[in-house]
């Protein structure tokens, strides 16, 4: 008797955009960052990594933009304009509330192609 899977395949963005939050976690935990969680929603936003930031002694809002391939013409961090920001401002303001952490807190990016994280961007949400 045939009994299917109970574990449904991830699509191909949704498994290339989980591999790229792990390979963040572990990046950002090889700077000594500690991770408190991860894809946190906050109604309809969500905060792909949480983490505290040791060294500046500060929470840190991470936002994971993953491709397959490399391209200099269109880098990760390519999709991840101000309503992005704005977005993850929002959650990171629930959280923050919810939570009552009343301490520093930063927006930070993380790119990741080809298997590999391309670039760390720290308090990115400055910018916009």
């Amino acid at each position: 008797m045939f009994v299917p899977s109970s574990k449904t395949p991830l699509a191909p963005h949704l498994a290339l955009g989980s591999s790229g939050e792990e390979l963040a976690v572990k990046f950002l935990m090889s700077l000594g960052y500690t991770i408190l969680h991860r894809n946190v929603r906050m109604g309809r936003d969500e905060i792909d990594i949480i983490a505290e930031d040791t060294e500046d002694e500060v929470l840190v809002f991470v936002e994971v933009k993953t491709r397959a391939k490399l391209d200099e013409d269109f880098l990760p961090s390519m999709n991840a304009g101000p309503r992005k920001w704005k977005k993850l401002r929002r959650a990171a303001w629930k959280w923050t509330a919810e939570h009552s952490y009343d301490g520093g807190w930063r927006m930070d990016l993380v790119s990741v192609a080809e298997g590999s994280v391309i670039d760390h961007v720290k308090e990115i949400g400055s910018w916009f």
